[in-house]
């Protein structure tokens, strides 16, 4: 299941104020804000969803036409560990290994690549820790 898409705009102000407006007919609003020193990349990034959960962003932390993102869904924090070590062995180069990125939330476990192509491929696990230790998982936390 896809969690997230983004993609790099020219300016993430202008974008924001554009997205607020079309997307709010469709009940998908703007969910938060992240500033360009908590970004991997730099630059001003937007998440719009719904239900307090942001599934499209924008940012101008990379080039247009560059930093086209998209995140799948893990089941576990063990998950993403296993995603980010058969994208290395198979070719992928690391754009950021597993690990809590509490900026965009205290339980947000995920973990980067870039692609044969260079697009940056993401798992990520929602869930507490717990849920990993309850299943007798190991990850690297």
């Amino acid at each position: 299941m896809l969690d997230h898409v983004g993609f790099a705009v020219a300016d993430a102000e202008r974008s924001k104020r554009f997205y607020e407006a079309a997307l709010a007919p469709l009940g998908i609003s703007l969910i938060m804000s992240v500033p360009p020193d908590k970004t991997e990349a730099g630059g001003a990034a937007h998440g719009f969803g719904s239900g307090g959960k942001p599934y499209f962003w924008v940012g101008d932390n990379e080039r247009v036409g560059e930093g086209t993102h998209v995140a799948f869904t893990a089941e576990t924090r063990a998950d993403v560990d296993a995603f980010y070590e058969a994208a290395i062995a198979a070719g992928g180069r690391d754009n950021g290994p597993p690990g809590i990125r509490a900026h965009y939330h205290p339980n947000y476990y995920g973990a980067f690549v870039f692609d044969p192509d260079g697009l940056n491929i993401e798992a990520v696990c929602h869930k507490d820790i717990a849920h990993d230790r309850a299943a007798n998982l190991h990850h690297r936390l």
